[in-house]
């Protein structure tokens, strides 16, 4: 298993692919769908890795666990240690307890005894951040995750994260691409790069929007430099400072 993925690294020594799987819709969606066709799925994994993408990105809220299941079965045959593997705890097991037994059954359908980095998918404000940074600090002590991650966090939350932990927080999961913008206005992509921080952008392709050239500039550039749509929308994220993306993909074309 060889990567050939460039790899970015923080000045904190944090480091990832700037490109990675994700398997939303693998399984099913919210709920695990019983007609899945499970071995697409777990093919559309394999052939990733063989090609060299070795991030993959899921969450314990995909397909109900039934996602984590199927990425558990796919990885089986190649070795872990040149794996990147993250999920992302649901926002509604973040008290101390749930989020330590939500981990360890995260574990357990992966069927490893580490992830690379762990997420908080969703803020609760139901639950205090103290109480779930605790739990997230106890995993990472452990050893049951390497690193510690949160998702769709603003500035203001990400700050009281990390004041509740001594580790850093080293990757904030957010939506942005060409089109969608929120994280550029509202300073997110900025305090990233000023903070040391990875911002791993997801729907970089704006559910297949950027897939094609639907406008005369797009065309231009798609043609001045030899590349796809999506090749261009990608490369525009992660040409950027401490920007990395997730895609999800079902076959090799």
């Amino acid at each position: 298993m060889v990567s050939m993925i460039p790899i970015k690294k923080l000045k904190n020594g944090f480091e990832m692919p700037v490109f990675g799987l994700g398997t939303w819709g693998m399984g099913g969606k919210s709920e695990h769908d019983p007609n899945n066709d499970d071995q697409r799925d777990i093919q559309a994994i394999k052939q990733a890795i063989d090609a060299g993408i070795t991030h993959i990105d899921i969450a314990e809220s995909y397909a109900r666990g039934y996602s984590e299941m199927l990425v558990g079965k796919a990885i089986q045959e190649y070795d872990r240690s040149g794996l990147f593997i993250a999920s992302k705890v649901h926002e509604e097991h973040l008290g101390y307890d749930d989020l330590l037994i939500a981990a360890e059954e995260s574990l357990k359908r992966l069927q490893t005894d580490y992830l690379d980095l762990y997420y908080i998918h969703h803020p609760n404000d139901e639950v205090s951040i103290e109480e779930t940074m605790s739990a997230m600090t106890k995993l990472k002590d452990t050893g049951m995750i390497k690193n510690i991650a949160v998702s769709n966090f603003t500035i203001e939350r990400f700050e009281k994260a990390q004041a509740a932990t001594s580790h850093k927080i080293v990757a904030n999961q957010l939506h942005l691409n060409l089109i969608f913008r929120e994280p550029e206005r509202k300073g997110l992509v900025e305090y990233c790069q000023t903070q040391d921080v990875m911002l791993v952008a997801w729907r970089p392709v704006q559910k297949g929007m950027l897939s094609g050239a639907n406008n005369p500039l797009f065309e231009t550039i798609c043609k001045k430099y030899n590349k796809t749509p999506s090749q261009i929308a990608i490369n525009w994220l992660i040409s950027q400072k401490n920007i990395v993306t997730i895609s999800k993909m079902g076959s090799k074309r």
